[in-house]
């Protein structure tokens, strides 16, 4: 009798790395020297699964953001996971960014990746369950593959593949 291998394909951030690399490039704004002196800030907002950044130019707002972005990625976070969602001037000719925090997988991307994974023809099943996609069959091979066609989606996802059993 053939043993049942399964993964699940899920787009969750770790919270706690992503608070660390905010840490961090809140020090490295705070110690470099084009920052000296500038009213900036860099706050998170857990509930809303979102980043604000507060500049006083656009140039220093898109300087903060490839520093936050940088830290993410040191810290194994996906770039993809953090997407700007919105730009605008605040009083004192200061500039407002906020990043939007993609850690779910929606209902119409899971679509996506099921009929990815049912156009490869594999010897898979594939059930979306909740935020997650669980992906089964007999063969590891098989399932190596179907993680290979996901990855070549380029889904603007911040995409993990966990729980192979």
């Amino acid at each position: 009798m053939a043993k049942e291998h399964s993964f699940d394909i899920t787009a969750e951030v770790d919270k706690q790395e992503l608070k660390n690399a905010l840490e961090q490039a809140k020090k490295e704004v705070g110690s470099r020297y084009d920052f000296k002196g500038l009213h900036v800030e860099i706050e998170y907002h857990e509930k809303a699964k979102a980043i604000t950044l507060l500049a006083p130019s656009d140039g220093k707002a898109e300087a903060m953001m490839d520093i936050v972005v940088s830290k993410a990625i040191k810290r194994g976070i996906a770039p993809s996971a953090l997407k700007e969602t919105k730009r605008e001037s605040v009083g004192g000719n200061n500039t407002k960014l906020t990043l939007a925090l993609i850690d779910t997988i929606g209902s119409d991307d899971a679509k996506k990746i099921v009929k990815e994974i049912k156009t490869q023809k594999l010897k898979v099943q594939a059930s979306i369950r909740g935020e997650e996609v669980r992906v089964s069959g007999k063969s590891i091979d098989d399932l190596q593959e179907c993680m290979r066609a996901i990855k070549a989606m380029n889904l603007e996802l911040p995409l993990q593949f966990t729980n192979l059993t």
